[in-house]
This record gives C-alpha cells, sequence and structure tokens, in this order.
C-alpha cells in the first residue's frame, strides 16, 4: 500500500538511499550524503513509480516512498534538541 503524501506536506528522510536523483529536467545522481538521515523537506510533486519530488536543504530530489514519513510521524531520537528561539535573548 502506498504513503499519501500531499503537495505542501512536511516529510522526514527515514533511510539513506543508495544515490538521490534531482528532481530536475535533466536529472543527475548524486552521492547519499547530499541530504541527511532525518533532514526534513516539503513535497512539491507526485512522480510515477511511488516516487516524490521533495525540496531539502540542498535541493530537490526524487524520492521513493519508502525513503520518507511525514515529520510528524517519526521523530529522530538522535537529533540534538533544538532551542526555543525566544530563549536565546540575552535577559
Amino acid at each position: 500500500m502506498s504513503k499519501a503524501f500531499e503537495i505542501g506536506d512536511r516529510v522526514r528522510l527515514t533511510a539513506v538511499p543508495p544515490y538521490f536523483k534531482t528532481a530536475e529536467p535533466t536529472p543527475m545522481l548524486r552521492p547519499p550524503n547530499v541530504v541527511r538521515l532525518g533532514e526534513e523537506g516539503t513535497i512539491l510533486d507526485r512522480q510515477p513509480g511511488d516516487y516524490w519530488s521533495v525540496r531539502f536543504e540542498k535541493g530537490a530530489y526524487l524520492i521513493e516512498n519508502k525513503y520518507i514519513a511525514r515529520a510528524a510521524e517519526q521523530p529522530t531520537g538522535d537529533e540534538p534538541a533544538r532551542s526555543n528561539p525566544s530563549s536565546d535573548e540575552p535577559s
């Protein structure tokens, strides 16, 4: 059964594929370390064969369903805690 994402959904990379394919008119293959495990991106478009165009920090890539999950569904425990921006202000 395929996961149902919608354009604009925030997703998290849950596993690293052997390579990344750019979501461009002339796609190129990129090494697996171009996107970090646990990095969040935004769904841009649906592609044939259970692939999604996802915008990450370093570009847009075609990602298969099995490598992504909704960001709210699966937070990873190995990411450092993010500080509250308002707490960074001097008192």
